[in-house]
């Protein structure tokens, strides 16, 4: 179901498609559901070593005597907030699946 029109005609004339197409349907959204969710789990272990990385880093300059906090810290946190106050999300998630690419 790597189409989105495709998937978004799963639920059209339901009552008109057999019970074999049904149980396909189903099928097609399981399956593509498992790949969101293996997705969501890689991507969340990549966050997870990244800020980790980070993390390390920072206690390495704070113990440096350096200053932990910088001015695109501050200009992203600016950002964060704005976009927050707005209510929108600066991401597409009604993005195709083939816009995130392959790890």
């Amino acid at each position: 179901m790597g189409d989105r029109g495709a998937a978004d005609d799963a639920l059209l004339n339901l009552r008109e498609r057999t019970i074999d197409e049904l149980r396909g349907l189903l099928d097609d959204l399981y399956g593509e559901e498992q790949k969101v969710s293996y997705r969501r789990r890689v991507l969340h272990g990549k966050i997870d070593i990244l800020r980790a990385e980070l993390v390390r880093r920072l206690k390495e300059d704070r113990d440096a005597g350096k200053g932990v906090v910088s001015g695109s810290d501050i200009e992203r946190l600016i950002e964060i907030l704005a976009n927050d106050l707005h209510g929108v999300s600066r991401y597409d998630v009604t993005a195709d699946d083939e816009d995130w690419g392959d790890d």
